[in-house]
Order: structure tokens, then C-alpha cells, then sequence
């Protein structure tokens, strides 16, 4: 049993000493540094939004004990995430590796093992623990759009946010944040944080769609769940006079069943629909009009 534990011990360690190079210190704050995972090595930083309190003499601390400074380049309240350029593109020489991550969420289930890294100082830091839950997709209570989402027993240390969660493999499974749900530790999985990370870097703020209406779910008419194979549907309570919806010529009462072919029956299904490439799109909205299904083109406008 001894030598089991210590094999599993030694390769926590070695874990901690291969995926530490890619995990930065970000001072953007008064009190103690977070931390940040090097997402490439042409300079590019991601941490959490909630860390990074001034857009000017931010600074980032590297594995080889260089502290170097860095610009913000943007950052998505909705998802907590921020991207830093760093002055010098000296990454790739000091030997910063670009971390590798779970690209499909799925590889992590509950009861996995994983690590959480960060770097409040100059040395990395670990702490263990397993995934207690996942979900998604989820909208968070500053509106941003989280795909999948990982739960997880670890201990938030004071400068973890902003640090990557470990699968046993070393892999990323994601990016630690304590902000998104009060007293619970989360992490943001690939897609959520690739999305975000390429719309910062192209547009400096990601983008999102909306309607402009008011909506609440309702249970459809039996003939209609039979044709249309679903049981509910969104009721516009209320239309954005020039918005999107109104363009289209929905009006209050519809019931909105389909966008772009894709069935809604809950709020949350709608807002996955509504993500930054959709903006500027016309898409055809199927909804439910004095009993009748009907369908109208729609252009997805861009949330203010």
C-alpha cells in the first residue's frame, strides 16, 4: 500500500512540475496576485475578469522568475474571463510552453481526480481534489454563456482564480474561477474558454445576439406537442420596439417554438442559440400564432 501512495504521490509532483511552466502570476490587483494560464506563445495570457481591477500597469510573473508587462487586450464579465498581451513575446525563448486541454468535456466525469494550479507567488502551488459535478449549458448572473461546466471539491487558495484545473493526464481540464458561483469552486472547460478567448482577441469583447423580447416558458396544446414534438415553447411577453423581433414582425402573445430549426423549450435553449457568431444572421423563427404554426425570417441583432 506504501509504495502505491508513494507512486501516486510522485506523479501528483511530476504532474505539478510539467504543467507549472504554462501557469503565470497576474498582478492586476491591490491585494495578493491571481494567477493565469499561458494560452500561446505569441504573449497571450487568459485569466479570470474579476482579478484583473486596473487596465494599466499590469503585470506577469513567469515560471523562470521574469516579470514582464502586459496590456489588457479584453475581458467578458458573463464567462469571468480576461485576455493580457505580455510586452515581449519572449515566451516561446524562456520555454513557456502553451498548455494542452480537454477539448471534449465529456473526458471529465464525476469522481475524477484533478488538480488545481495557480501562482499567487513566485513558486506554483497545488491543491487536489475531484469533480463533484458537471452542467451546462448555463447562464451565469452576469450574462454570459457558459457551454459546460465543470464543479469541483478543491480549495480555492487566495490567488488560484485565474489558474488551471488538472486532469490526471495533464491536461487542462479548465480555467479555475471563484466568481462565477458564490462559495463554489468552478472551472470553465475548453469550448467556453476558446470561444471567449478568440472573440476577445478578434473584437476585444465578446460579442452576443438577442431578439429583443421579453419571454417566459409555456406548456403548448396537446395537438400541438403532438406535432410538433415538443411540450413547450417561449411566450413573447414583451417586444424591443426597432428590435430584432419587431423587424421580424413578432408581436406579444406568439409563441416561439423553433430558431434556425432548433426546438425551444426553455429560456436556456434559446440563449445557447444566441452566441457571437450568430449576429447579423438571418434565420428562420417557427412560432405559434392563434393556434396555427407559422414562420418568419429573422436577422439575430447584437446586444448592446
Amino acid at each position: 500500500m506504501s509504495s502505491l501512495l508513494q507512486q501516486l504521490s510522485d506523479a501528483m509532483a511530476d504532474l505539478v512540475a510539467d504543467v507549472g511552466p504554462s501557469v503565470a502570476r497576474v498582478e492586476a490587483r491591490r491585494r495578493l496576485p491571481a494567477s493565469g494560464i499561458v494560452w500561446s506563445a505569441e504573449g497571450i495570457i487568459v485569466t479570470a475578469h474579476h482579478v484583473v481591477e486596473r487596465e494599466e500597469g499590469i503585470r506577469v510573473g513567469l515560471a523562470d522568475g521574469a516579470t514582464v508587462e502586459a496590456t489588457l487586450v479584453g475581458r467578458d464579465p458573463g464567462t469571468d474571463l480576461a485576455v493580457l498581451r505580455v510586452a515581449s513575446t519572449g515566451l516561446e525563448p524562456a520555454g513557456v510552453p502553451p498548455a494542452r486541454w480537454v477539448e471534449q468535456p465529456d473526458d471529465l466525469r464525476v469522481g475524477h481526480l484533478v488538480l488545481a494550479l495557480g501562482r499567487p507567488g513566485q513558486q506554483v502551488q497545488a491543491t487536489l481534489g475531484v469533480v463533484s459535478g458537471v452542467g451546462g449549458p448555463w447562464r451565469t448572473a452576469a450574462g454570459g454563456q457558459v457551454d459546460h461546466f465543470l464543479q469541483t471539491d478543491v480549495v480555492m487558495y487566495p490567488g488560484f482564480s485565474g489558474g488551471p484545473l488538472v486532469a490526471a493526464d495533464g491536461r487542462l481540464a479548465g480555467l479555475n474561477s471563484s466568481a462565477l458561483a458564490r462559495g463554489v469552486s468552478l472551472a470553465l472547460p475548453w469550448p467556453t474558454v476558446q470561444r471567449t478567448v478568440e472573440s476577445l482577441l478578434a473584437h476585444g469583447r465578446v460579442r452576443r445576439g438577442y431578439l429583443g423580447v421579453g419571454i417566459q416558458p409555456v406548456r403548448l396544446a396537446a395537438s400541438l406537442q403532438q406535432a410538433l414534438g415538443q411540450e413547450s415553447g417561449l411566450m413573447i411577453l414583451s417586444v424591443e420596439a426597432g428590435g430584432p423581433a419587431d423587424q421580424a414582425g413578432l408581436v406579444q402573445g406568439d409563441i416561439l417554438v423553433r430558431l434556425d430549426g432548433q426546438p425551444l423549450g426553455r429560456i436556456e435553449e434559446l440563449q445557447a442559440l444566441l452566441v457571437g457568431d450568430q449576429v447579423g444572421r438571418e434565420v428562420q423563427v417557427e412560432l405559434v400564432r392563434g393556434g396555427q404554426v407559422v414562420s418568419r425570417p429573422l436577422t439575430i441583432g447584437q446586444h448592446p
